[in-house]
């Protein structure tokens, strides 16, 4: 009897209703795999944008899963892996397959999770973590920098006002004025979204920014060329259709255990926090899709198991 498990699928694009759970079979694993038994898995905005059919030209299994970061325990090792052991405890990525009760992956997608990272947070550091990495070394953020973070509030914003904060630079970043507190304890300076934004900033930052993320939206983007900096230090995740108009950069690269590694000990020392908006259990799929799809609040969404 093939071995079945429980996964959040849908098999059309459309709105958070086309979410549901459904029984799938256990993924297999070659000499080369290990699996892991999911415990918690991040929920991102991608996902969602996956699931409503934002990217038109994406072909989609039926049914489709989704999920791109997880923790979990090791639960089968695969003959030729080494350095990884059953009952390991992971933080790992994935590609479309993290919300089930099981993933497969290879084991330089995983690291160890530090014993001080509950599963909720553990299993959403992944991806907006190595995305906000990888765009600060995008732009060359560094000591002495000051940076505007667009949308500072949300999961990348979230890493990348830490992770910048880690490097020595001054930040600057905006979101709703409910947020505002939450952005001063991460070591921003908050600002708002409005009409007179550059003006504020220059307010804040006379000389200008050095540097700037953008992981709002066009207005966003198209503010931070009026702030000063060069456009090869401007860096977009939510206007790649404008990166070519603009001469601005995107996010480039491959996610790497190294990158995860770096993270995790950002954590241990305590300079890296993962910070969850909302839990929801696999079975409320659907109102967590909606949470996601709602754009307000701060931190993470992240779905939990109960095994």
């Amino acid at each position: 009897m093939i071995k079945q498990m429980k996964a959040s699928v849908f098999h059309r694009f459309g709105g958070a209703g086309e979410m549901q759970i459904m029984q799938v079979p256990v993924p297999d694993i070659n000499k080369n795999q290990i699996r892991v038994k999911v415990k918690a898995a991040g929920l991102q905005p991608v996902d969602v944008k996956i699931r409503s059919g934002f990217f038109k030209d994406m072909a989609i299994d039926s049914p489709q899963l989704l999920g791109n970061e997880f923790s979990g325990v090791v639960d089968e090792v695969g003959l030729d892996v080494t350095k990884i052991t059953k009952g390991d405890e992971v933080i790992g990525w994935a590609t479309l397959s993290a919300h089930a009760e099981h993933v497969v992956v290879n084991p330089h997608q995983v690291v160890k999770k530090p014993l001080l990272m509950s599963w909720e947070e553990a299993g959403a550091l992944s991806a907006s973590g190595q995305t906000a990495l990888m765009a600060l070394k995008t732009i060359n953020v560094s000591k002495g920098d000051t940076l505007i973070v667009h949308a500072a509030a949300g999961g990348v914003g979230t890493m990348a006002v830490q992770l910048a904060k880690a490097r020595g630079a001054k930040v600057i970043g905006s979101a709703r004025e409910a947020n505002h507190n939450y952005l001063r304890k991460l070591g921003a300076i908050p600002i708002t979204y409005e009409d007179h934004l550059v003006e504020n900033v220059k307010e804040l930052a006379p000389q200008g920014v050095d540097a700037a993320l953008d992981a709002a939206g066009p207005e966003a983007l198209y503010a931070s060329l009026k702030l000063g900096a060069s456009h090869d230090r401007i860096v977009t995740i939510a206007s790649r259709h404008l990166v070519e108009e603009t001469g601005v950069k995107t996010v480039k690269g491959e996610r790497t255990q190294a990158q995860l590694n770096q993270l995790t000990q950002l954590v241990e020392e305590g300079r890296l926090h993962v910070y969850i908006r909302k839990s929801f259990n696999l079975d409320e799929i659907v109102e967590a899709h909606r949470e996601v799809e709602s754009g307000h609040g701060y931190g993470k969404v992240v779905l939990t198991m109960t095994q």
